[in-house]
């Protein structure tokens, strides 16, 4: 968990474009864009077909971390070529990538952290499993699943409800902490404080 071991790469899952902006499947993008405000930087586009901050999240001093900050600039069906892309160009090692996504089956707000797994219909995990692999860091942010007979796909295209939106900083807040707890202390510890 040293910057020997090289950077690490936080991407936030989300489609381009202000038609996308506050959709629930574009949480990822939220998270990442309050991580980038963090660490001081802007969002450049990259060659992978992503934009990036880099810089160092934490405490100043010896325990702060160097960072790659990402988003996908590909639609969210096509994040793994970019994610993998970005692997390659900071050579990061697997166990210092996290990606931050919306998650039908935990409720609204809810955070559960871990490690591999399954795609679970999720169209860019999906992508990023075909172009890496499974055995990368999620932060998986409840959105809860539809109501009624809605569409999930219409569902997770949806903006978030008024009342969603109510809480939606505070949470948005905490899922950043995650990140920054998972790159400091660990998996274990970061879903003892997180996983509720």
């Amino acid at each position: 968990m040293t910057d020997e071991a090289g950077p690490w790469l936080i991407v936030g899952l989300g489609n381009p474009g202000p038609d996308y902006a506050a959709n629930r499947h574009n949480v990822g993008f939220m998270v990442a864009d309050l991580l980038a405000q963090r660490v001081g930087g802007r969002f450049k586009a990259h060659k992978s077909r992503a934009q990036v901050v880099e810089g160092r999240l934490g405490t100043p001093g010896p325990s702060s971390r160097r960072v790659v900050i990402a988003k996908p600039m590909s639609y969210m069906n096509l994040s793994g070529g970019p994610v993998a892309a970005l692997r390659d160009f900071y050579k990061v090692p697997l166990e210092n990538i996290a990606v931050i996504h919306d998650e039908l089956d935990i409720d609204y707000g809810a955070l559960r952290l871990k490690k591999g797994g399954g795609d679970n219909g999720h169209n860019g995990l999906k992508s990023i499993r075909k172009s890496m692999g499974p055995d990368y860091l999620r932060v998986r942010f409840g959105i809860g699943r539809p109501p009624g007979r809605m569409d999930v796909a219409a569902f997770v295209l949806k903006d978030f409800s008024s009342t969603e939106r109510k809480e939606l900083d505070y949470f948005v807040d905490r899922a950043a902490d995650a990140v920054e707890t998972l790159m400091a202390d660990g998996l274990e510890r970061a879903q003892g404080t997180y996983n509720c």
